[in-house]
């Protein structure tokens, strides 16, 4: 099983995540932040440490949001690994709990 970053952390970007996990398993993009699952040891420190509740054990996905078990994957594999915490994006109170955010998300 692994962790999942879903669509709350669209142009929001908190990297308080990043600051606990024991693996280095976070990749970033311009506006978002994945998970690689074959990486996740799945300790679930993350999960409470995200500001915007964009984490979910994978069994606990929200079924809406199950293309980001995919996504998440999928762009672990061509993004940077992020090993350090950084300061979100300059909006992202702004986009706080916005619905519908994935076709904002930047590639």
């Amino acid at each position: 099983m692994t962790f999942v970053v879903g669509e709350d952390c669209i142009n929001c970007k908190h990297t308080d995540c990043v600051e606990v996990c024991p693996v280095d398993c976070f990749y970033e993009g311009p506006n978002f932040l994945v998970i690689h699952p074959d990486e996740c040891i799945d300790c679930a420190l993350c999960e409470p440490e995200c500001p915007v509740d964009a984490i979910f054990s994978e069994d606990e996905l929200p079924e809406e949001q199950a293309v980001f078990l995919e996504l998440n994957a999928e762009l672990a594999e061509v993004w940077p690994c992020l090993t350090e915490m950084k300061a979100a994006l300059p909006d992202a109170e702004e986009w706080a709990g916005k619905p519908d955010k994935l076709a904002l998300l930047q590639r």
